[in-house]
């Protein structure tokens, strides 16, 4: 993998040298391997827990609303929304935190946080109150993720990073696709609660195990420009709240309107503040890396058709083919386990300069298999057929490209700015997760909940949002270059 050097363009000596504790020699002592491991276990497993809340909660919604039956369904789906859009809004500021303030040190803050919050949300009494947990949940994930990757590549050797990236990269595969089988268990077992009281062991023993490893020192930058900090995280916000409820409240509507246009103004003003200020909220110059602006727009549209596929697929079982909840969920695994398989294939088999091969291999897999159940599938059901088999290929093609994406972006940045650029990327990839589960709800709202030819819409207009993804993935190919 291509690190920065000091005649790499741009490339200041602070960023070329490792952050303390950063061991970037192959031949690292028995200490630093043990360090690597340990990083990469409560990386996986922070990842995995915020990853899974953004899918895991869709499946109990039923019990929710035989809890709370003086809530209306709108109302309900802020229990995701509030999730989805405040932990998409904060992911880039976090990262550029993470970097000034110590990767360990938020790490730590955020998964107490978010553990807290589940805790909360598990007790909750009342819809708004389980709405405000659900919030400081996204917001805590926020910073679980980035500063999460960043601790995992300042304790890899460099020679292993790749690996360990495909070995992140598969948890957090794992996590978005087997959410619905692992909620539908729980909620079925224990009620809706235990999906979220479930992250308080866990979110402990992540905290205790990392407290165990050292810090990164002071990296000697400044904390980005607040009022371009609020002004970026409230118009994510903004945008991504807005595409969500653009359905539910009508795409005409005052709110919908007022979200996306004051979003999108909110935007550019912290782009343009991010021009001038010596610490800008955006770092325009990570842009200025053809792989890392390429691996961007290659997650946004990835991130539209995997979202999409995830949901509708779990929608198509339950309306169309009648399967409850948790069968629906169990009928999906399989998809979870390849997707691992893929990214750990991309992870030690795929070296760096065949990254964008990956992209376009593992999106043109997954564009396949979209376009194989719109043609394939119907309202008679053939799972072991027809369904198990595409799924399978999809789950290969997700876990190859997510992780491939992953790799080929961290080749693109210098050390200490990985949890910046993660954070970056995380983000668009949750951008496109909106727009494409905003698609699926109006390509649906025009059909009957019962007929299949709205979910084979669905999987159709998935296909073409990966085949996007597909032919940007050449661009990727261009040589890694270390934004300073």
């Amino acid at each position: 993998m291509t690190t920065a050097s000091p005649q790499s363009p741009g490339a200041s000596q602070a960023d070329v040298a490792a952050p303390p504790g950063e061991p970037t020699r192959q031949g690292s002592p028995p200490e630093a391997s043990a360090a690597a491991k340990l990083a990469l276990l409560v990386a996986s497993g922070a990842t995995f827990l915020a990853v899974l809340d953004t899918t895991v909660v869709n499946i109990a919604f039923a019990d929710l609303r035989v809890d709370f039956p003086d809530a209306s369904l709108s109302q309900l789906t802020w229990v995701v929304t509030s999730y989805t859009a405040v932990f998409a809004a904060l992911l880039a500021v976090a990262g550029r935190v993470a970097d000034v303030i110590g990767r360990k040190k938020l790490f730590l803050w955020s998964t107490v946080l978010f553990t807290l919050a589940s805790v909360l949300s598990g007790l909750a009494v009342g819809v708004p109150m389980l709405v405000g947990a659900r919030a400081l949940q996204g917001a805590a994930a926020a910073g679980m993720i980035p500063s999460a990757l960043g601790l995992v590549l300042q304790h890899t050797p460099e020679a292993r990073r790749q690996v360990a990236v495909g070995v992140w990269g598969a948890v957090g595969s794992m996590a978005a696709a087997v959410g619905p089988s692992l909620g539908g268990l729980l909620v079925d077992v224990w009620g809706w609660r235990s999906v979220f009281l479930i992250n308080l062991p866990i979110g402990l023993l992540i905290v205790v195990i990392a407290a165990r490893l050292s810090g990164d020192g002071p990296s000697g930058r400044r904390l980005p420009d607040p009022v371009g900090t609020l002004a970026l995280a409230l118009g994510i916000g903004g945008v991504v709240f807005g595409v969500t409820q653009g359905t539910e409240w009508g795409w005409d509507s005052r709110r919908v309107l007022a979200l996306l246009i004051g979003g999108a103004v909110l935007v550019v003003a912290a782009l343009l503040l991010s021009r001038r200020h010596s610490a800008p909220a955006i770092e325009w110059d990570l842009w200025r890396s053809r792989t890392f602006a390429a691996t961007n727009v290659s997650s946004l549209l990835f991130g539209a058709a995997m979202y999409s596929y995830l949901l509708g697929s779990l929608l198509f079982l339950n309306a169309v083919w009648g399967y409850s909840e948790l069968k629906a969920g169990l009928a999906v695994t399989p998809g979870a386990f390849s997707a691992a398989v893929g990214a750990m294939v991309v992870g030690r088999r795929v070296g760096p300069r065949a990254q964008w091969a990956a992209v376009a291999v593992g999106s043109t897999l997954f564009g396949a298999s979209c376009a194989a159940m719109y043609l394939l599938l119907g309202t008679e059901r053939e799972y072991a057929a027809v369904w198990l088999p595409i799924g399978v290929v999809a789950g290969l093609g997700i876990g190859a490209a997510l992780t491939a994406i992953s790799n080929a972006a961290t080749a693109s940045l210098a050390p200490r700015r990985f949890a910046s650029g993660t954070g970056l990327l995380m983000t668009t990839r949750q951008i496109g997760g909106a727009l494409g589960i905003a698609a699926l709800a109006a390509i649906l709202e025009r059909h009957d909940l019962l007929d299949d030819q709205g979910y084979l819409q669905v999987f159709l207009a998935c296909a073409i949002g990966s085949a996007a993804a597909a032919l940007v993935a050449p661009v990727i190919r261009s040589r890694p270059r270390q934004a300073s």
